[in-house]
């Protein structure tokens, strides 16, 4: 089992910038694809980005791409979510993690089966 602790949220200005992390402990972190999903409030939750585990491959939705990057440090088993030039319509709890098979491939939300607690993104206009 693993256990995912997302930090790095806050209050930022549209156009601002935020980095999160997420620190994963407990099961091997390297053989594994990561996600950032983010969910609003009413909204469902909905798939931000992902990265293959080795790092060579991301995968973002089209309303961050050009903005957001996800990357990896396998050495520190963590992974992070750098979001530049906010908007409001980023306002929402993100949330890290872990798909549920090593190498595993897919983006839906149902092949990521261990969660963090989530952190609160909240971008004023």
């Amino acid at each position: 089992q693993v256990q995912l602790e997302e930090s790095g949220g806050g209050l930022v200005q549209a156009g601002g910038s935020l980095r999160l992390s997420c620190a994963a402990s407990g099961r091997t972190f390297s053989t594994y694809r990561m996600s950032w999903f983010r969910q609003a409030p009413g909204k469902e939750r909905e798939f931000v980005a992902a990265i293959s585990w080795s790092g060579s491959n991301t995968y973002y939705t089209d309303s961050v791409k050009g903005r957001f990057t996800i990357s990896r440090d396998n050495a520190k088993n963590t992974v992070y979510l750098q979001m530049n030039r906010l908007k409001p319509e980023d306002t929402a709890v993100y949330y890290c993690a872990q798909h549920t098979t090593p190498y595993g491939l897919g983006l839906n939300i149902d092949r990521f089966g261990s969660w963090g607690q989530g952190t609160q993104v909240t971008v004023s206009s």
